[in-house]
């Protein structure tokens, strides 16, 4: 776990030492990472939106020889195929998963629910936002997959969210990620951006403690 957090908030050094190692397969590693994030279901705490900042940064930085616009086509079409996989999943097994041996040792039964009362309130709409909120954005595809939503129903509001997701982190870290206030506190802002993404999930939370309470 210790590794896996020093990789999130040092994203930057990491990935330049992936390019340096592997240098166009870095594409297809980047590829991987966000696509099993919601994919795989039982992976949600793989980094995204800072890998995505991250990426970006060093795209407009021409010493690494790295294209901004592959990387978003390569982002865009990871977010669209693991959300779709995940809904598939779903659709397939439905709340069998959580029961199996293999799935149900890995999905964080608690975050399930939170995003099934996330859909409750929300309705649809929630599979576009879930996109800018970490861990939630895997299990929403899920939640959706194992009710009675349609596949074709499903894809409207996922490209909306999948889009505006890549665009967002894209356009921040190429434009901004360079900076030398960024590359000084980049830990600290990679926090910011987390905690940012955690807020609807936090007044969601506080939403219905304070129903419960009243009930």
């Amino acid at each position: 776990m210790s590794t896996l957090i020093d990789f999130v908030l040092h994203v930057d050094d990491h990935l330049v030492n992936i390019v340096q190692t592997f240098g166009g397969w870095t594409y297809i590693i980047l590829f991987a990472i966000i696509f099993i994030e919601t994919g795989a279901v039982i992976l949600p705490f793989l980094p995204g939106d800072s890998l995505l900042f991250a990426a970006s940064a060093l795209a407009a930085n021409e010493v690494y020889h790295l294209n901004i616009w592959l990387f978003a086509a390569l982002f865009l079409i990871a977010c669209l195929a693991g959300d779709s996989l995940n809904f598939h999943i779903a659709k397939k097994l439905g709340k069998a998963a959580t029961k199996s041996s293999f799935f149900g040792k890995y999905i964080n039964e608690e975050k399930l629910h939170e995003a099934e009362g996330l859909f409750d309130r929300m309705g649809d709409i929630v599979i576009t936002l879930a996109r800018f909120m970490p861990i939630i954005r895997t299990f929403i595809p899920f939640v959706a997959g194992g009710s009675t939503m349609t596949y074709k129903r499903f894809l409207p509001y996922n490209l909306l969210g999948a889009v505006s997701w890549v665009a967002l982190c894209c356009i921040a870290g190429y434009w901004f990620g360079n900076t030398a206030f960024v590359k000084a506190h980049f830990s600290a802002i990679v926090l910011g951006i987390i905690l940012v993404s955690l807020i609807p999930i936090a007044f969601t939370a506080i939403k219905g403690s304070l129903k419960k309470t009243k009930a």
